[in-house]
């Protein structure tokens, strides 16, 4: 996943605004102790999420794939002044981690964490949703686009984590695995969706941000 020269990884970083003190502690509480922590959105992805959703104002965002929550957190900088954020995941034992981090961050009141497969949530979930962020299991990427993007406003953002795998995506269709087919499917699939325009940015691991005409 490491696609800078890490000195101009730090260079981005020294010149981009410091995460709040409650992310860098999740950060590092995540980098310590959790598995896998490389799937932390990390500091420069993380103040980015937060500038798009501080220019959206969003009134409902949906974030699939909570993990430790730092996206969710990040995304939840830019909510309006009654707007709300649910977050999904499975991983029940980081949920007591990730409840102490939002009320850290005094946005118990706006975040509600759901403990279950997204495809069973989000029709669950009533309303419009102005952003949507997709960090979860790559081979329902698709899916996922399919359930929410009737339900995002015009204007509204459906970003899509990961997009780039590790430069993983550039191997022959008949080489991917699992994940990574589910990576390419869902990059032709909203290519082909003429609701949406696409920009594919190459931070970090590659985030996929469709805007909803």
């Amino acid at each position: 996943m490491q696609f800078l020269h890490p000195d101009l990884d730090a260079y981005a970083e020294r010149h981009t605004a410091p995460e709040p003190d409650h992310l860098r502690l999740l950060a590092e509480e995540t980098r310590r102790s959790i598995d896998m922590p490389q799937m932390l959105s990390g500091h420069v992805q993380g103040r980015l999420l937060s500038l798009l959703s501080t220019l959206l104002r969003p009134k409902l965002i949906l974030d699939i794939g909570t993990f430790t929550g730092y996206s969710a957190l990040c995304l939840s900088e830019g909510l309006a002044e009654d707007g709300m954020l649910h977050t999904i995941d499975i991983k029940t034992p980081l949920a007591n981690m990730v409840d102490r981090y939002v009320r850290m961050a005094g946005m118990h009141a706006r975040i509600h964490q759901h403990l279950a497969p997204a495809i069973e949530v989000i029709p669950r979930i009533p309303g419009t949703f102005d952003l949507v962020f997709i960090d979860a299991d790559k081979q329902n990427y698709v899916h996922y686009f399919d359930l929410v993007i009737h339900r995002v406003r015009p204007g509204g953002l459906i970003i899509a984590d990961n997009v780039l795998w590790s430069g993983k995506v550039l191997a022959p269709v008949a080489e991917q695995d699992g994940e990574t087919r589910g990576l390419t499917r869902y990059a032709e699939h909203v290519r082909a969706d003429q609701r949406v325009e696409n920009l594919l940015l190459p931070v970090r691991d590659g985030l996929l941000v469709s805007r909803v005409r």
